[in-house]
């Protein structure tokens, strides 16, 4: 147990190492309008050391959030384009014969950046997703005989379109399990879009990103995100949620039974805790609170929990699933 004077002076340690949020959000708010909450959850995947699944239809800003983000970090950044003929090798790189020294050099693809942007990836065959899987997954990637440890921070932001299915590949559920967050977005409202058509036609307003935040700090913050006080009914709590999707007649939630197909797995657990600690940090709090959970618990939880036909015939999806599960479980 931790005694009240020690949360007292964790929060005041969480609120000095969080002062940067304020600096990244106004830096980043210069060109991104209306997307606040992709900006939030990319950044919770950034201090959480998770990745990120966004589907959302073309033109939302998901490029330009991330390009954006790495700019105010002061991180490189490189975007792939993910189609149906890329290989291994234009992700991650390949060895390359050199004439003149008769011998052969590595060359390092995109993937050695701190931010990758994976555009479509569900429009890559099954070899390219695996060797992105294992930069994901490892931080770090073999080429030939040599593995290359990646630069931290290391995010990647993978889009896929939900509505173009036609020459696609689905992401198996083991890779998109890889994912700590999936985060659907949406159109953003008319002011919003008022504001995005004056930004976009007066080239004046177009104002250019300053780093603000270094790498360094980043990692730091990090290991700030791993010292949140997190209290064993906040355990429990997120154990609940995660043994319901997979149990849920033991919650009185008999009727969501035969619309599960597969529950969380233990993977679900342990990154819905991490993305509350985050989400804690980024409301520069010293200790994780319900509301942190319930807020990430959609983007943590959607991509983890398989559905039946029988839910689909009935057009029930995770995210309902989930909310009555929330709103079922007991609250510390």
């Amino acid at each position: 147990m931790i005694s009240n004077v020690d949360i007292e002076s964790l929060n005041q340690q969480i609120y000095a190492d969080s002062a940067f949020v304020e600096k990244l959000n106004a830096e980043c708010s210069k060109v991104i309008v209306g997307q606040n909450y992709m900006l939030q959850r990319l950044l919770l995947g950034l201090l959480a050391k998770g990745h990120v699944l966004l589907e959302g239809l073309p033109g939302l800003a998901k490029t330009l959030s991330i390009k954006t983000l790495a700019s105010a970090i002061d991180a490189d950044f490189k975007r792939i384009q993910f189609t149906p003929d890329l290989l291994p090798a234009d992700v991650i790189g390949t060895m390359i014969y050199n004439q003149g020294t008769n011998e052969f050099v590595v060359r390092k693809g995109p993937i050695f950046s701190n931010f990758i942007l994976a555009d479509e990836i569900n429009r890559a065959p099954a070899k390219v997703q695996s060797a992105l899987l294992e930069a994901m997954q490892e931080r770090q990637v073999t080429i030939g005989k040599e593995s290359f440890k990646l630069e931290e921070p290391f995010l990647v932001l993978a889009t896929q379109n939900p509505i173009e299915q036609e020459g696609t590949y689905p992401l198996p559920e083991a890779q998109v399990d890889r994912f700590m967050l999936k985060v659907k977005i949406d159109y953003p409202d008319m002011e919003e879009e008022r504001e995005i058509i004056r930004i976009n036609l007066n080239e004046a307003t177009l104002q250019k990103i300053n780093p603000v935040v270094s790498p360094a700090e980043i990692l730091k913050a990090r290991e700030s995100v791993k010292k949140i006080y997190m209290d064993d009914k906040i355990e429990s709590y997120i154990l609940d949620i995660v043994f319901a999707t997979r149990f849920p007649e033991k919650y009185g939630l008999s009727e969501l039974k035969s619309l599960i197909n597969y529950g969380g797995s233990p993977r679900a657990s342990i990154n819905l805790a991490l993305a509350a600690k985050a989400n804690a940090f980024l409301n520069r709090r010293g200790y994780v609170i319900p509301e942190d959970v319930r807020n990430v618990c959609q983007d943590v939880m959607r991509h983890r929990i398989g559905i039946t036909y029988e839910a689909e015939a009935e057009e029930i999806t995770a995210e309902n699933i989930i909310t009555k599960i929330i709103n079922t479980v007991e609250v510390p």
